[in-house]
């Protein structure tokens, strides 16, 4: 039944990038949810930490693509190793400037300058999985198992910030992204024998590889919907836990919405892939957009936990059909820079979606605040039915010649 999995998890060196590009994605689904918990432990205001978990996303989008280029142009180790260890130096300032209680801007400079050193690591890995398997069956199957490990990413990472920001000490949180951030980056970058070739290009070769921009701007638009959904939810659902009695049910609430990604990464990576990536794409940001409207309406943790876990259970396929369409149709020499768009645009989306919900969440409530990821899911099934491949763009344009 796993064969497929087993058969690209088995070719040399594939395993290891993979495992060591976990440990080094860890803190994707921590640093928010970590100050988030410190700030609001500290201070009690939401909306304070929304807007510097905000601030460290705006600096990771905003760096983000520079870094992709950078990668592309002179390798991953050349790249991750400083930008990981940035990252630390960031996010370590951004702990005592709260434990110390520095006044603002302190707190956001410290995580904008975390969120500008944190390197792309999901683009580098599968920009190796692209070098290592070629286009073709393997990379579906391969960008899938990577949407298994971001989903379990997603369902350990929040559990294990929570754990050690509410049992053990806030900064305990903090930490232990710095840990996971500086461990996995140091052993991804050590990784030589499968990091895929530079590709420093003379001028006219890099005007004929440039980005197709009417087909990178609405996946990166799509992507940002998205990320404003993502980001919402987390910051809501950890409100809406404390509303109910029960603030240690938000690591089980957002396990469970990572859990029916993953899931559901695991059938597309077995039985997915039959069909066109753009209708699959289109369809996966309808089915999110559908799940999430129930959330403003819920009293009910249980029930709340069911609708993320519906809810989640579209987001694998949407990101496998994303990443496959990108693969498609970006040249190789700007593969990392194009991957690293889409997680560009989820980060521009998500420190917006934090921001205005945690503001939400402090004048109305968790419920009103559920607003947010509906509304960004319906922008997003939107914006997704008018997205084009560039080939299939070329086409439309001779149909009406």
């Amino acid at each position: 039944m796993f064969a497929s999995f087993r058969s690209v998890l088995t070719k040399p060196g594939a395993l290891a990038f993979s495992v060591a590009g976990f440990v080094a994605r860890l803190p994707i689904s921590m640093v928010t949810l970590a100050i988030v918990l410190l700030i609001a432990q500290r201070s009690g205001s939401y909306g304070l930490a929304g807007t510097v978990s905000a601030a460290y996303m705006l600096a990771a989008s905003a760096s983000s693509p520079l870094l992709a280029r950078l990668i592309d142009q002179w390798g991953q180790r050349q790249v991750v190793l400083p930008g990981v260890t940035l990252f630390a130096v960031g996010l370590l300032g951004l702990g005592t400037s709260v434990e110390l209680e520095w006044s603002s801007p302190a707190p956001h400079l410290f995580a904008a300058l975390a969120g500008f050193g944190y390197p792309p690591v999901g683009a580098c890995v599968r920009a190796r999985w692209t070098h290592l398997l070629g286009p073709g069956r393997d990379l579906h199957t391969a960008f899938s198992i990577e949407a298994v490990v971001d989903e379990s990413i997603f369902i350990i990472g929040p559990v294990l910030v929570t754990v050690l920001a509410l049992q053990l000490h806030e900064m305990a949180g903090i930490v232990s992204v710095v840990a996971c951030a500086l461990a996995g980056g140091f052993w991804f970058a050590a990784q030589r024998a499968t990091q895929p070739p530079v590709h420093r290009t003379r001028r006219r070769r890099a005007d004929r590889d440039r980005l197709d921009w009417a087909f990178v701007v609405p996946m990166t638009m799509v992507a940002a919907c998205l990320g404003s959904l993502f980001g919402a939810t987390e910051v809501v659902t950890v409100a809406f836990a404390e509303e109910q009695g029960h603030p240690n049910a938000v690591a089980a609430l957002l396990a469970v919405w990572a859990l029916g990604s993953l899931l559901a990464g695991v059938l597309t990576g077995l039985y997915g892939g039959g069909s066109s990536p753009l209708r699959r794409y289109r369809l996966g940001a309808v089915g999110m957009a559908a799940a999430m409207t129930p959330l403003p309406f819920l009293d009910n943790l249980l029930v709340a936990g069911a609708v993320l876990f519906l809810g989640g259970f579209a987001i694998s396929p949407t990101m496998v059909a994303a990443m496959t369409l990108v693969e498609a149709n970006v040249a190789a020499s700007r593969l990392t820079e194009g991957i690293t768009w889409l997680t560009t645009g989820i980060g521009l989306g998500i420190a917006p979606g934090a921001a205005v919900a945690g503001a939400l969440i402090d004048e109305f409530g968790a419920s009103t605040a559920y607003f947010v990821p509906v509304v960004s899911g319906i922008l997003a099934a939107a914006i997704a039915a008018a997205t084009r491949t560039p080939a299939a763009a070329r086409a439309h344009i001779l149909d009406k010649v």
